[in-house]
C-alpha cells in the first residue's frame, strides 16, 4: 500500500514584522537582511498566541480538503521546536482541539527537518497498515525565542503551521522515497542552550537569555548546502529519476542563498525551485508544509507533478522526500 499526500493547509499570525521595524529596534537594515537573507519580512505571533492555536486551524483545514471525518485520523505528528508547554505535547493539544477522538497524538523535535520527519515516520505506518489515515503538521512560535539584540538571528525567523493529511494511494504515486539523517557532533551550529535540564530553568540562565536560539551562520552554510543536496541526488537516484523528471523542488526555507546554492548543487532552474522566504522567514518545521500548500493552492503542483522536498536544520538534522502528486 502506498502512501501519498491527500491535502494540504497553512496559517499564520496576522502580525507582520518588517525589515523597517526591525531597523528600529537593532542595528540592521533592509539592505543588509535581504542581501543575507532574501527576508523581507516575517509573521510574528501576538504575546497572546501560542502554537497549537496556528497547529489547529491549519489541520482544519488541510481536513477539509481531504474529504475525510476529523474521525478518520488515527495518528497527529507535531513537528515542532516551540510547543505549547513541555507537557502535555503539542499534537495531543491538537487532537483535542479538533476532536482527533481515535487519534493518536505527538511531537516531534528535529527543528526544521521535523516535517519530513514526521512524513517519514507515518508513510511506514501507512504502507504497513497500522494506520490508514495521518496528519503530519509543523508549527512554530520562533519569535518568541529569538534575541532582539542579536542581529544574526531575530531578523530570520518568523511564525506559522502547515499541515498535511497522508493516507493510502494508488499505485505509481505518493511517497516514492523518503530519508532523515542526523549529526550531533554539529550541536552548537544552531542551538538553544536553556530551558532543559542540562542548565535548569533559573535567574542566570533567563538573564543569558539561554532559552534563545544561537547560530554560526558561516559554519552551518557549507553543512546544510551540503546535506540538503546530497540527499535530494539520493532520493532521485533510489526512486530512479533526474532531476529533470521534477516539476517542482520545495527546499526549507532557511535562507536565499541556502536555497540558491543547493539548487546549483542539483542543476535546477529557478523557475523550479519554490521560494516564499521574502514573506515568510525562516518558520523552521512549518516552511516546507507552509510552501507546498501554497504550491498546491496556486496550481504551481498538480495531479501528476513529481516534488521534491528537502529539509535542514538544528541538530542537526536533515531529511529529503520525493512525492508524486
Amino acid at each position: 500500500m502506498n502512501a501519498g499526500i491527500l491535502s494540504t493547509g497553512h496559517d499564520y499570525p496576522e502580525g507582520i514584522l518588517t525589515n523597517a521595524d526591525l531597523e528600529k529596534i537593532v542595528e540592521t537594515s533592509d539592505e543588509w537582511i535581504t542581501t543575507r537573507t532574501g527576508i523581507k519580512q516575517r509573521r510574528k505571533a501576538a504575546d497572546n498566541e501560542y502554537t497549537s492555536q496556528f497547529a489547529v486551524r491549519a489541520s482544519e483545514r488541510a481536513i477539509e480538503k481531504s474529504g475525510l471525518s476529523v474521525e478518520d485520523i488515527e495518528i497527529i505528528v507535531c513537528a515542532t521546536t516551540t510547543p505549547d508547554q513541555i507537557l502535555p505535547s503539542t499534537g495531543c493539544l491538537i487532537q483535542k482541539e479538533i476532536g482527533a477522538v481515535n487519534a493518536a497524538g505527538m511531537d516531534v523535535f528535529a527543528a526544521c527537518s521535523g516535517f519530513l520527519y514526521g512524513i517519514t515516520m507515518v508513510e511506514s505506518m501507512i504502507r504497513t497498515g497500522q494506520v490508514k489515515h495521518a496528519l503530519v503538521v509543523g508549527a512554530e512560535v520562533l519569535t518568541k525565542y529569538v534575541d532582539y539584540s542579536d542581529r544574526s538571528t531575530c531578523v530570520i525567523f518568523g511564525d506559522g503551521a502547515g499541515a498535511a493529511v497522508l493516507g493510502p494511494v494508488e499505485d505509481g504515486k505518493g511517497i516514492l522515497a523518503t530519508k532523515i539523517m542526523s549529526d550531533g557532533r554539529y550541536e552548537e551550529q544552531l542551538f538553544a542552550p536553556g530551558g532543559g535540564t542540562k542548565m535548569g530553568i533559573t535567574h542566570q540562565a533567563i538573564d543569558e537569555k539561554a532559552h534563545c536560539f544561537k547560530m554560526r551562520g558561516n559554519e552551518l552554510f557549507k553543512v546544510a548546502v551540503r546535506s540538503m543536496a546530497g540527499i535530494s541526488k539520493e532520493m532521485l537516484s533510489k526512486a530512479g529519476y533526474t532531476v529533470d523528471d521534477v516539476k517542482m523542488v520545495i527546499p526549507h526555507q532557511a535562507n536565499q542563498r541556502i536555497t540558491d546554492a543547493v539548487a546549483s548543487r542539483l542543476k535546477v532552474p529557478d523557475e523550479k525551485v519554490y521560494s516564499n522566504i521574502a514573506e515568510h522567514g525562516n518558520t523552521s518545521s512549518a516552511s516546507i508544509p507552509i510552501a507546498l500548500d501554497e504550491c498546491l493552492e496556486s496550481g504551481k503542483i498538480v495531479e501528476g507533478d513529481l516534488v521534491l522536498m528537502t529539509a535542514f536544520g538544528g541538530g542537526v538534522t536533515w531529511g529529503g522526500t520525493l512525492v508524486r502528486f
